[in-house]
Parts: C-alpha cells; sequence; structure tokens
C-alpha cells in the first residue's frame, strides 16, 4: 500500500504556499520544483507527475513580479483600450491574446473610460509593472502620458498604437495599427451621396473623449460639402446608445420639418440602431424617406429589418497584426512598422 504524501508544512504568514512547501509536498528538492516550472520536459515524468500533483494540493502559485524583478524583463504586454464592454474592443483584445499566448506571453488589460485623464494614470499604472510593451488605442494622449510613452519606448519598451493610422508627420513616432477614421467617413458621405441623398447628416458619439468617431465625422462632414450637400453635425446625447439614437434622429426631423435629412449615418451600430427604430416609430419608409447607416457591424445590425448598413473594421485583426509585430520586435530586434489594415463598407437594406 502506498504511503500517503505528509501534509505541506505550516506556511508562511502572508497563508501563500512556497516552493519548498510543494517540494517537500512530492519529495522532491525546492530546486527541481523550480526546474520543473521553467521547462517541464528537462524533469522525468514520474516527477513532474509528483510535482503537479504537489501543486495542486498546495495551491502553489508562481511569484512572477518577484522573477521579474530578478531578470529584468517580463513576457507580460500591457493593453490600455477605452472600454472592455464594447464588443469592438473585445474582439482586438481576443486577437492580441490569441497572438501573445501562442508565443508565452500575458496580457495585462486596463480601461479608460474614453477619458485621456484616466488614460494617463493607466500608462503610469501599467508601466509600474514592466511590461515588455505597451498598446495604447488611438493617437491622442494627454501630454503627460505621451511623455511617459516616448520614456518607456526610449527604455526600449515597445510602444503600438491601435486603432489608428495617421501620416508619419500627424503620428506620435510610435507604429500604429489600424486605419483612417476620416476616410471612412468620407466614404459614409460617398455611399449616401450615391444613393441621391442631399440632406445628410452625421451624428458624433457623446461617449466622453471618442476621438476616432470625431474624425469619422470630420470625414462624412468634408465629403458632402464638398459634393455640395446639406450636412449638418451633431453630437449624440450621454447615456444609453439606443436612446441617444433615437434622439438624435427626432431632433434632427422636428428642428427642421421643412428640409428633414433624408440620410444619416451615426458614431456606431448602436446609435444607428435606435435612429432606425425612432424611424419606424414614426412610420417612415426607411430607406426611402430616411437613410441610416452605422459603424462597427454589430450583430443587432445585422438582424434587424430592414437590415443596417455599416462599416465593418478590422477589430480582431488589428490585435493579431499587433501581437504579432510585438513579438517580431521583441524576440527578433525587428523595426516597429505602421500597419494599414482594411475595413469593409457593407451595404444592407437600410440604405
Amino acid at each position: 500500500m502506498a504511503t500517503p504524501a505528509a501534509p505541506a508544512r505550516h506556511r508562511r504568514g502572508h497563508g501563500r504556499a512556497t516552493l519548498q512547501d510543494v517540494a517537500q509536498q512530492a519529495g522532491v528538492t525546492a530546486i527541481t520544483v523550480s526546474r520543473y516550472l521553467r521547462a517541464p520536459e528537462v524533469v522525468a515524468a514520474e516527477t513532474g507527475q509528483r510535482i503537479e500533483d504537489a501543486l495542486l494540493a498546495t495551491g502553489y502559485v508562481p511569484n512572477k513580479q518577484a522573477g521579474q524583478l530578478a531578470s529584468g524583463h517580463s513576457k507580460m504586454v500591457a493593453a490600455i483600450i477605452p472600454s472592455i464592454a464594447n464588443s469592438i474592443f473585445a474582439e482586438t483584445v481576443q486577437g492580441l491574446s490569441d497572438g501573445l499566448q501562442e508565443a508565452g506571453y500575458e496580457l495585462l488589460l486596463a480601461s479608460t473610460g474614453y477619458s485621456r485623464e484616466r488614460e494617463q494614470a493607466q500608462v503610469r499604472a501599467v508601466l509600474g509593472w514592466f511590461p515588455s510593451a505597451l498598446v495604447v488605442t488611438g493617437r491622442h494622449h494627454s501630454d503627460a502620458a505621451l511623455a511617459l510613452l516616448r520614456a518607456a519606448q526610449a527604455a526600449h519598451t515597445p510602444v503600438i498604437e491601435i486603432w489608428d493610422q495617421q501620416p508619419r508627420d500627424l503620428s506620435n513616432g510610435f507604429a500604429q495599427v489600424g486605419f483612417n477614421h476620416a476616410e471612412v467617413g468620407a466614404a459614409m458621405a460617398a455611399h449616401l451621396l450615391q444613393r441621391g441623398h442631399r440632406r445628410l447628416a452625421y451624428v458624433d458619439s457623446g461617449v466622453g473623449e471618442d476621438f476616432r468617431a470625431h474624425e469619422r465625422g470630420k470625414g462624412f462632414v468634408a465629403a458632402a460639402r464638398a459634393a455640395g450637400a446639406d450636412v449638418r453635425h451633431l453630437t449624440a446625447q450621454p447615456g444609453d446608445a439606443f436612446d441617444a439614437g433615437r434622439h438624435a434622429l427626432a431632433l434632427l426631423l422636428d428642428g427642421h420639418p421643412d428640409r428633414p435629412v433624408t440620410a444619416i449615418a451615426l458614431a456606431n451600430d448602436n446609435f444607428a440602431c435606435g435612429a432606425l427604430l425612432e424611424a419606424q416609430q414614426r412610420g417612415l419608409d426607411i430607406p426611402a424617406q430616411i437613410a441610416i447607416m452605422g459603424f462597427g457591424d454589430f450583430e443587432i445590425g445585422r438582424q434587424l429589418r430592414p437590415a443596417l448598413t455599416t462599416i465593418r473594421p478590422p477589430r480582431y485583426e488589428i490585435g493579431r497584426r499587433a501581437a504579432a509585430l510585438l513579438l517580431a520586435a521583441l524576440q527578433d530586434g525587428a523595426p516597429l512598422t505602421p500597419q494599414s489594415l482594411p475595413w469593409q463598407l457593407i451595404p444592407r437594406a437600410s440604405t
């Protein structure tokens, strides 16, 4: 009959299991446990199984922060995004995570709530964890945050800006992975103009400092005006996106009953779905009386009737490409180069 393993010895005051606890439980040395955690394949299978059993029994978790301090580097990449709740950024995070995990890197995530002040605090906080690289969203940062990012890059911590793509003279000196939002806005206007609309409107995001939505609005307005169209530009009210979309369309229709807009583009699909529901409640024919389009290609827009015309951004691909770029820099010393990714205009029945 096998003798059961002795229980782990009393742990230190903080209550967490130590490497020595695992070694005692497995009947091996602490050096063997450490070797197994670094490279399991170099430890005999039977010994490795005993260590695995001991890890489960003791609940031991390696102190990675201590390892980072000892080695001077980590295998962690920090990413700062505007919103964890927004499905657009969730897919980008998934792309980042998938790419990094394949190379043994972990992802540290923080959100800004579309606030440059909060982004500044988050940049400072995540740099305190000594990440191998840092991913931030967009190019609009506070002066203090920009100084922190430039100092990090000067100290050989690669920095990438995602969800943006600008000419070098308009960038902050960091590699960008994404696309030009003003060009997207211009394409939205062109789509509506090609369908014969001459009275257009763009509804901007009322969510904090959403600079990418603002840039789409600027591109939309510039393209519409260049074509000689009548164009209005307003900002959605803060709060629920569906309600904001409904309210925006009501303002546009009721504020100019003599010359109502015939086509409207909104900062994202949730706003656009709210506008579409408002139009239906008013008995308007979509798209004959009012054409509506959004941005994001959210599932709800595909399911509504009429289905919503939208822009499909490369959500997952942005994260995946950023991960590949960082890994090439970290592992092979490759330069960080800008990556412009394609987006798609998806015409559906709402226009």
